[in-house]
């Protein structure tokens, strides 16, 4: 554990102080507006229940099978490097967060480590990342639903769930909260239900079962290269780590946030490496698809068609519960960017006894429709695009969590190892992304939304030195 050499407070820099919200003298001052807030605090398990809820779903079971095509075999260690790199990301957004918890989470702590700059265009970043994700998800779980009605076009699918989506954030946090922790039980018991059946079928020795590769050159069929590529795929399964940050607010105590992120994530990579290992042992990497999760594939070659239905449920339920969270963690980016005013006022309007923002919502149901849109225009490999401009923009935003953690807590040497450690993967799983064409589609959409976000970010800096020449 990486210790800290400051005393647990932040400290705006002389450029952030004047638009920064006001830095308490102390974490518990935080925690305890929170704990007197009207949502019931959480315990560390709760938390940890939350996160595999936010995190298993439809980017790993339909995602792993774009890894899988892309590495083959070496999916599996690249899984168990890539959790270790998430760990560190999440770390990192725990240890700020335990030090002082804010609304804004991530976005905040860009804006008090490097000004109001990083506050606004990360916020803008990450609510473009989870547009597309969004999209992914509405994608997904309309290719999961075909599996029952082929004949239904993808775009009805996905605009049924998107509307389901808005009616259960309308329960509020504290409903969320108690869906995921009840999805989360679901997803879980699935994947185990999935490695205990596989597990036997491997043990009785089926002449449906292939060994895993016993030989090196076997492991590396696909090369290091596709390795590589597979990279950012892999990191697109363990995606929603980033919307715990909202819900640490929540905690009974801040300081567990750290703890219940490691026996999360530790127990997510555990699952994925056994359920995809146990998966590949049934179907052949030529058969991996991407409209089919690679469990449903190895379902089938078992021959336990109930299963099969039963899984694909489990899914859209996967699929549906990260959406939702999805849109409460992004609901609440621009609800706390509108309040720092770094978006239109109007976002942070709240209607009704449950102070719903309903303005905020509006904007993400308009940014669903476009994902929506596109699975009406563009249905051939819709998934693997938009998981790739998803993935890619996340990462950017991970990027950045690491890097206010750098500045603001100034780790100790084992802290900055961990750090630039996770930068460097990140930062090659991003430019991984070029290595083939479908890829660069993605890749280059990411860098035009960055670069857009980057430009109004420059003219908001004209604007807000205005204000300060006039409030001077």
């Amino acid at each position: 554990m990486a210790t800290t050499k400051q005393p647990n407070r932040f400290r705006p820099s002389a450029k952030s102080k004047h638009h920064s919200h006001s830095i308490r003298e102390n974490s518990s001052s935080t925690a305890d507006k929170a704990n007197s807030s009207n949502t019931p605090t959480i315990t560390w398990w709760q938390f940890a229940l939350f996160g595999g809820g936010c995190t298993v779903g439809t980017a790993f079971f339909l995602g792993s099978s774009l890894a899988i095509q892309k590495s083959g075999y070496l999916v599996l260690p690249l899984f168990a490097l890539v959790a270790i790199v998430t760990y560190f990301v999440y770390d990192a957004l725990a240890r700020m967060t335990a030090n002082q918890p804010e609304k804004g989470s991530f976005r905040t702590y860009a804006k008090q480590a490097f000004g109001r700059w990083a506050g606004f265009s990360n916020g803008w970043v990450y609510w473009a990342s989870e547009m597309l994700i969004l999209g992914a998800s509405l994608t997904a779980l309309g290719l999961f639903s075909r599996f029952w009605f082929p004949a239904v076009p993808l775009w009805i699918f996905a605009t049924g769930y998107a509307v389901l989506a808005l009616l259960v954030v309308i329960l509020g946090s504290q409903g969320i909260n108690k869906a995921e922790n009840m999805f989360a039980i679901v997803k879980i018991a699935a994947v185990l239900m999935f490695i205990g059946v596989a597990g036997v079928a491997v043990f009785q020795g089926g002449k449906e079962v292939v060994p895993l590769p016993k030989t090196t050159d076997a492991w590396l069929k696909g090369g290091w290269t596709g390795a590589w590529k597979g990279l950012l795929y892999s990191f697109y399964a363990f995606s929603g780590i980033e919307v715990m940050g909202f819900m640490a607010m929540n905690l009974k105590n801040p300081k567990d946030a750290p703890k219940s992120g490691r026996i999360m994530l530790i127990a997510i990579a555990v699952l994925y490496i056994l359920s995809i290992g146990l998966a590949m042992m049934f179907v052949p990497i030529e058969s991996v698809t991407q409209e089919e999760s690679p469990l449903i594939l190895a379902l089938e070659a078992i021959g336990i068609k109930m299963l099969v239905h039963i899984l694909n449920g489990v899914l859209i339920i996967a699929g549906f519960s990260i959406l939702v969270a999805s849109l409460y963690g992004v609901s609440t980016m621009l609800v706390t960017l509108s309040e720092d005013g770094d978006a239109p006022k109007l976002l942070s309007k709240s209607w009704g006894k449950r102070k719903l923002p309903i303005y905020a919502l509006g904007m993400n149901a308009i940014g669903m429709s476009v994902s929506i849109l596109m699975a009406l225009w563009i249905p051939k490999q819709i998934f693997e695009h938009i998981v790739t401009a998803g993935g890619l923009v996340l990462l950017y935003v991970w990027l950045f969590i690491v890097a206010s953690y750098l500045k603001l807590l100034k780790p100790s040497v084992w802290g900055q190892v961990k750090s630039w450690f996770a930068i460097l993967i990140l930062l090659l799983a991003a430019l991984g992304a070029l290595l083939e064409p479908a890829g660069r589609t993605g890749f280059w959409t990411s860098l035009v939304i960055v670069a857009i976000i980057a430009s109004v970010t420059v003219g908001m800096q004209f604007k807000w030195k205005k204000e300060e020449k006039k409030t001077a």
